[in-house]
């Protein structure tokens, strides 16, 4: 293993040591067959990476002491920094001496105290990548609402009802005309009813 270049931060925390550090990868399967032809990783999620750290902090540090410095106090400030950032729900970048690691939010921290490392701290803390996806408008060309090979316009679709009566509206008004059955107006006035979608209607149902 190479040796670090630098020491391990976290949201620009910088640590006496990294302990152990584990990522994990998942990710979600269909169990629904999938149809012959069709890509197969189009139907495997993959979720967000998950890191889990334990960080070593204390007051008398033999590594990296010319740069993050030593004495008492020095713990726990680096404590009160790490819970503000935790407080403030905001994303971090992670920095080890093998990746960087952005976009991460703090899914657990536990300050933890032992006899055995006295005033120092062992920070077990885990992360989760948050996923950012970004939104596209595409402009749909204009060919696209034009209809056969002329490219002429596909017009618009008219949604106006049939209409519901003939010319001749003298029928209803009392004349020589209505009364008679071998008169014009009367075979216009049963023209109109049959070109009617009401009539139409009503003729198929029985009901005239």
């Amino acid at each position: 293993m190479a040796r670090a270049k630098q020491p391990v931060s976290v949201g620009g925390i910088e640590f006496d040591a990294l302990i152990d550090s584990e990522e994990n990868y998942e990710s979600e399967v269909p169990e629904y067959p999938t149809e012959k032809g069709f890509k197969v990783s189009d139907t495997i999620v993959l979720k967000a990476t998950v890191l889990n750290m334990t960080l070593f902090v204390t007051d008398t540090p033999v590594t990296w002491k010319g740069r993050l410095g030593s004495g008492p106090g020095k713990t726990e400030a680096v404590v009160k920094r790490l819970k503000e950032m935790y407080f403030k729900k905001l994303p971090v970048e992670v920095i080890t001496s093998d990746a960087v690691y952005s976009n991460m939010a703090v899914t657990s921290l536990s300050i933890k105290k032992t006899a055995e490392v006295g005033y120092a701290r062992e920070i077990p803390i885990s992360f989760k990548e948050i996923v950012v996806t970004e939104s596209k408008t595409v402009t749909i060309p204009a060919s696209y609402g034009k209809s056969g090979k002329t490219g002429a316009s596909g017009g618009t679709a008219n949604t106006r009802s049939g209409s519901s009566g003939g010319g001749s509206g003298s029928g209803s008004s009392g004349g020589g005309s209505s009364s008679s059955g071998g008169g014009g107006s009367g075979k216009s006035s049963g023209s109109g009813k049959s070109g009617s979608i009401l009539y139409n209607a009503a003729s198929s149902f029985g009901l005239l």
